[in-house]
């Protein structure tokens, strides 16, 4: 189906961000005009209060413009890609940010060059009470801020610096040729998009050629990545090293003042926990009825999928029934979003393929999807309105400086959403295909997010260190540490295929240092709110909800401490991983 030929109820209604494209091409001229000005504001924001309070406003009133102008044109870009114009749309968008960015840049360094007495003094007034976070977190960062030329070199190198990240994406995004393999007479060309449906099949001797194939690929070039890795790992040691950080870990944590301890109780906690996972793969054995588990079998169906297909209304419907423990409130924004077009439903020729939640501060979030009716797709509404709903939270009590929250708790309200829907499913489940179905798919997530990204980042913290005393990260260096983990993880009632040492050269995020251990510590919070929530009903939504109005008011960790988490203690992990083994409990008597 062509875009056009959508029914316009089925999609979102982005008139609510722009009227028109005309609309947008005024506020892009508008724009561009308005950031010619941030130069009349150079060295002087710092002579005196007034300046400084109408450059904050001006400042956010830009970037404000600037978002929405970036949001609807990649929304409009996505609807069908092949579209030129919001190709086109995108790209100035894309230019303005740049620009912005370079425009606004001098605004930190004079900040931190400014008196911090009389600074401190100017954030008595009333005016400049929604920007004491935003500039306290700028003073945080002055014993890691150099001087004004060596900050303008070390800008101009950032560019040099991204080299590895680049070459590494031309290289898997582009260069790389998996071979092509016979399966039964048919030839199968191995791509990156059909890697993970196959690895997922049915078909196990397919799924032993394509993890071959695909490694085996890797394997040939393993030098070269190795040397591409080495130098993403020194370029961030390097930058840590000058702006005088104890470690290049703590220098990413820091973007969202989060302790090293808690990257450490993660590892630490699931540690103590190894036995579950060998639980999950002896189960995993068991339910595939072989004498040997395989590295190629770990994303293999263990249960049949139900046949069954829901009506989107019928998916809203399950969805609102699993959120009940929200309340009523919560349930009426939920409705809200489902009434009034926030959600662009269904697949058409050209548009972006899986599911998001994004939106521009002043204007409602949206939700992309391509719903197909699977059960996995109601999890994927019930996701990604979690996404949306926090958003629309954090925007309706922040202003815009303080309102995007960080990584860190990106993925807490979509997961817990996710657990309360698990929940509610199971307590009306009687059937027992449906029941494995249900608790396989959450397995599935502790599999692949708080034991596989907990060894990604433990991964990063060893091979990080090592860098850091001076070693050199050579490939045979790499797949040693990383067949070590898989050990660890797996445990001794798996084959570990000598292929996987080399999956470290497939996983791009490690391009962008210290950032997939936040995708277990956010499921970890998520559980443990939804537990809290069923179990302490009103009072457990009411902690709840000063998190998701929380916005970046405060830091991620304390943010999350009055929802009644708190991520220093091993609880919140511990409290995850028993509910894995409450559901393995389950899984081994059904199978």
């Amino acid at each position: 189906m062509k875009r056009e030929e959508q029914k316009i109820s089925y999609t979102w209604r982005l008139e609510d961000m722009f009227e028109s494209d005309e609309q947008w091409e005024k506020d892009y001229e508008k724009v561009s005009e308005a950031l010619k000005k941030y130069s009349e504001y150079e060295n002087k924001i710092t002579e005196n209060k007034e300046e400084l309070i109408t450059y904050l406003l001006f400042n956010d009133k830009v970037n404000n413009l600037v978002e929405k102008l970036y949001v609807y044109s990649n929304q409009k870009y996505h609807q069908d890609m092949s579209n030129a114009k919001y190709q086109a749309y995108a790209g100035k968008a894309q230019n303005l940010v740049i620009s912005l960015s370079g425009a606004a840049s001098f605004f930190e360094p004079e900040i931190l060059n400014m008196d911090e007495d009389i600074l401190k003094s100017w954030l008595e007034d009333a005016r400049l009470t929604d920007y004491r976070r935003y500039i306290s977190e700028i003073l945080r960062s002055k014993e890691h801020t150099l001087d004004k030329k060596t900050e303008e070199i070390l800008a101009k190198s950032r560019k040099m610096s991204s080299a590895p990240e680049n070459i590494y994406s031309m290289y898997n995004g582009a260069d790389i040729d998996f071979p092509e393999i016979d399966n039964n007479g048919e030839k199968i060309k191995i791509t990156h998009g059909n890697f993970i449906p196959i690895m997922s099949g049915a078909d196990r001797e397919l799924r032993k050629k394509v993890f071959k194939g695909v490694y085996n690929t890797y394997g040939s070039m393993k030098n070269t990545i190795a040397a591409t890795f080495n130098a993403n790992v020194e370029q961030a040691c390097f930058f840590a090293d000058v702006r005088n950080y104890s470690s290049t870990r703590a220098m990413y944590l820091d973007s969202s003042n989060v302790p090293e301890s808690v990257y450490d109780n993660l590892i630490g906690t699931v540690h103590e926990h190894m036995d579950l996972m060998y639980r999950y793969v002896d189960l995993r054995k068991k339910a595939l009825k072989v004498d040997e588990l395989h590295m190629y079998d770990i994303y293999a169906p263990i249960v049949d999928v139900p046949d069954k297909k829901y009506s989107f209304d019928e998916a809203k419907k399950m969805v609102k029934e699993g959120l009940a423990p929200m309340g009523k409130g919560y349930l009426e924004k939920l409705q809200e979003g489902f009434d009034n077009r926030w959600i662009d439903i269904y697949e058409n020729e050209g548009k972006r393929s899986g599911a998001y939640s994004w939106g521009a501060y002043g204007t409602h979030p949206y939700v992309l999807l391509n719903y197909h009716g699977t059960l996995d797709h109601v999890f994927t509404l019930a996701h990604e309105m979690g996404h949306a709903l926090h958003s629309y939270y954090s925007d309706k009590n922040q202003p815009y400086i303080n309102a995007g929250y960080k990584i860190f708790v990106a993925e807490v309200a979509s997961t817990c959403n996710e657990s309360l829907l698990i929940h509610y499913l199971l307590g009306k489940t009687e059937d027992k295909k449906t029941r494995a179905y249900l608790i396989n798919h959450f397995l599935e997530q502790f599999k692949g997010t708080l034991y596989r990204q907990t060894m990604f980042a433990e991964f990063e913290k060893i091979t990080y260190a090592m860098a850091e005393k001076g070693e050199t990260l050579t490939s045979d260096v790499l797949c040693k540490v990383y067949y070590g983990l898989n050990k660890l993880y797996f445990g001794e009632n798996i084959v570990l295929d000598e292929e996987i040492a080399l999956e470290w050269a497939r996983i791009p995020h490690f391009y962008n240092p210290f950032y997939v251990y936040q995708y277990a510590t956010g499921m970890s919070a998520a559980i443990a709110l939804s537990r809290k929530i069923m179990k302490e009903k009103e009072k457990g939504v009411e902690d709840y909800m000063k998190f998701l109005t929380g916005g970046n008011s405060k830091d991620p960790i304390d943010l999350l401490k009055l929802a009644g988490v708190d991520m220093n203690s091993k609880e919140p992990i511990e409290q995850a991983l028993k509910l894995f083994e409450e559901l393995l409990d389950e899984m081994e008597k059904l199978i």
